[in-house]
């Protein structure tokens, strides 16, 4: 399994577009082929921060998303309410306690 966590930065102006747009695409990121779980945050501090935290069930899977038509489509909406480069990993969880 593969813990997607990216990092995006919105002009503050733009915060509603980008919840709107996240609103609206946000059941069909979560039933793409490969992805088990989604959740979006919010820096409390910085609310102008987002996190998308997502799992894949492959890098694959991930990569597949990252190439579909439908992504392309949400990001070229995203990418432009930016205020800084998105930043983004994957990594492999390790520990959970609950």
């Amino acid at each position: 399994m593969i813990v997607r966590i990216v990092k995006l930065t919105f002009k503050t102006e733009e915060i509603a577009n980008f919840e709107h747009i996240f609103e609206e695409t946000k059941a069909n990121i979560r039933n793409f082929e490969g992805c088990n779980f989604l959740e979006l945050y919010q820096d409390v501090n910085s609310p102008q921060q987002f996190f998308t935290y997502s799992y894949w069930d492959t890098q694959d899977h991930l990569e597949s998303y990252r190439q579909s038509d439908f992504f392309k489509s949400v990001w070229s909406k995203t990418k432009v309410l930016f205020a800084a480069k998105p930043e983004a990993w994957s990594v492999t969880k390790k520990h959970t306690l609950a």
